[in-house]
């Protein structure tokens, strides 16, 4: 992730008050955070996060507050205190709160953005071979996982059907799996949308860094219009805002560790880990739909080699 600073002017605290936290900000809430000042609602509280929901119907729609050691989601502010500082302990689920003029503010929490950072990973240019091999190094360490890799829709025709149809190309085809399975599965963000949101990803960051303008951008392009027309009142409002984030390209940090993986720049093993970690299965689910993202990019990019070479 890139970290970039930003050195607002310092604001006093609201009287009777602490001073505002500092927080670092993904660039996908800078649309919701520069703006002036909006309510909103807080929809969960946990222990390492807090979920806010503003009010409209405009994306990202959730602001998602977690500590230092917390899943770093591509909606996320961080704040400096980890999960055993106890940092939303007075946060309460249904609480008014408000986000803008740079602040996230709720009854115990107040946040200030003093730093961004980018959520779209820097994968640099992936050669066919190395995203092959990239592809082989992931199944493996999914395998060597065992049951920590098996997703919350294990079983379910549906996303072995969508994997199949985006490595063929076939865009009708995967829309119409990829709608049954949009908010399928229990939980703020239910397994169905995992799958979706790792998929989109791996095919616009991984498809385009190994063949720009290809068909999986295409894909990822189409594809993601097509699950997020009308994901608001279809699945959870978190659920919503992260796949708007993934058809963006827009990847949480343990995500993005593990496209790294896949491009080549780092091992595959540890980030397979970290990532499966994540959540009750959304860790699993979100890594199967980044397996079949890069399994489409692998094929697309390999079946488009083949067009050039017929046509020279």
């Amino acid at each position: 992730m890139t970290a970039l600073v930003r050195d607002p002017i310092p604001l006093a605290p609201r009287p009777g008050r602490r001073p505002p936290a500092a927080g670092a900000a993904s660039l996908a809430l800078r649309p919701v955070l520069d703006r002036p000042r909006r309510p909103a609602r807080v929809i969960a509280a946990f222990p390492s996060a807090v979920y806010l929901e503003l009010r409209g119907d405009t994306e990202p729609r959730v602001v998602a507050v977690v500590s230092s050691d917390a899943v770093r989601l591509p909606n996320a502010v961080v704040v400096v205190a980890a999960r055993r500082e106890r940092p939303f302990r007075a946060v309460r689920e249904g609480g008014e709160a408000w986000v803008g003029d740079g602040r996230v503010e709720t009854d115990g929490l107040e946040t200030r953005v003093r730093r961004w950072w980018d959520p779209s990973p820097a994968l640099g240019t992936v050669t066919p071979a190395t995203l092959a091999r990239g592809v082989r190094d992931l199944e493996a360490a999914l395998n060597e996982a065992g049951d920590a890799a098996r997703c919350g829709l294990a079983g379910h025709p549906d996303p072995l059907l969508l994997a199949d149809r985006c490595a063929a190309g076939d865009l009708a085809g995967a829309v119409e799996a990829a709608e049954r399975i949009v908010g399928l599965g229990p939980g703020l963000t239910p397994s169905g949308d995992d799958i979706l949101a790792g998929l989109l990803i791996a095919l616009r960051l991984l498809g385009g860094a190994a063949c720009p303008g290809g068909r999986a951008a295409w894909l990822a392009d189409w594809l993601g219009a097509a699950v997020t027309a009308d994901a608001g009142t279809r699945t959870t409002a978190l659920a919503a805002t992260l796949l708007h984030c993934a058809a963006s390209g827009g990847a949480g940090a343990e995500v993005a560790a593990v496209l790294r993986a896949v491009a080549g720049h780092e091992p595959a093993g540890p980030a397979v880990r970290r990532l499966l970690a994540a959540g009750h299965t959304s860790g699993a689910d979100l890594a199967t739909g980044v397996h079949a993202g890069c399994r489409a990019a692998l094929a697309l990019g390999a079946s488009a080699g083949r067009v050039r070479k017929v046509s020279a």
